[in-house]
């Protein structure tokens, strides 16, 4: 079995693959100061209670949060005997390297979501990720990461307003029943909602029209089907792409000999 590990500035997401599916997916909070003993006693119980044998022998990692990754993997080499891949390390292949300016370091994130894009959707492919950072992915005609776009998140974006405007509550980010808001909380979801599809819709246009070609858009993250709502935003919602990805970089590297 396969262990995948995505961790993001927020949450960790442990995945484990059989060799034909993903069995099970299993969400923490981000934290660096977490040991491995601690990973170990968390995903055991969660593997033990869905009634999963413990046959691990293949770890992949991602994480955009590097402070985590020694405790990653010490709990891959510890717990389950196996070194793990490490997305964007010298020692893990991708199928195609970036084409980025020369000394940039790319997300392994981004790296990831480009492999699982390309692979089930092919060439000319913009990839929108929902996270911490709202990422616009722009993926060549040979499956290759050749730059892209990050704004703030959304969730981001809402605590920097509540934060920086005193009087400004906390809200939760929704579609508003109109644009006009009649009052505070209204006036605050719109801005986000509207603002952010807007947003995508404009970056979209842009990069299509520097690039001079027609190109699908697969949005991933949990806001994603939010924005989904009847507006052509998107060709594909893949809710799945990094786990995807990641199980797809593990198998050209072992199909290399690489792990």
């Amino acid at each position: 079995m396969l262990l995948c590990i995505d961790t993001g500035n927020t949450n960790t997401v442990f995945s484990i693959w059989d060799g034909t599916r993903f069995l099970a997916h299993w969400r923490i909070r981000t934290d660096h100061r977490r040991t491995a003993d601690e990973y170990y006693v968390w995903l055991s119980t969660l593997i033990a209670v869905q009634k999963f044998e413990l046959q691990i022998d293949a770890c992949i990692i991602s994480a955009t949060a590097p402070r985590v990754v020694f405790n990653l993997r010490v709990l891959c080499n510890r717990y389950f005997d196996t070194r793990p891949l490490v997305v964007g390390k010298p020692d893990c292949l991708l199928p195609v390297e970036p084409r980025v300016d020369t000394g940039t370091t790319v997300g392994p994130d981004r790296l990831v979501n480009t492999v699982g894009a390309f692979d089930r959707h092919g060439p000319d492919l913009i990839v929108v990720d929902f996270g911490t950072a709202t990422t616009f992915d722009v993926v060549d005609v040979d499956g290759a990461y050749i730059g892209g776009v990050i704004a703030p998140g959304v969730n981001l974006s809402l605590e920097a307003l509540h934060m920086g405007a005193a009087s400004l509550p906390h809200v939760d980010v929704t579609r508003p029943a109109t644009v006009i808001g009649t009052n505070t909380v209204a006036c605050i979801q719109s801005g986000v909602f509207w603002g952010y599809v807007g947003l995508v819709d404009g970056i979209v246009g842009k990069i299509r029209a520097e690039r001079d070609r027609t190109m699908k858009v697969i949005a991933t993250g949990g806001l994603a089907p939010l924005f989904d709502q009847g507006f052509d935003l998107f060709d594909a919602i893949e809710d799945d792409l990094t786990m995807h990805g990641l199980r797809l970089i593990h198998d050209y590297n072992k199909e290399m000999g690489n792990g």
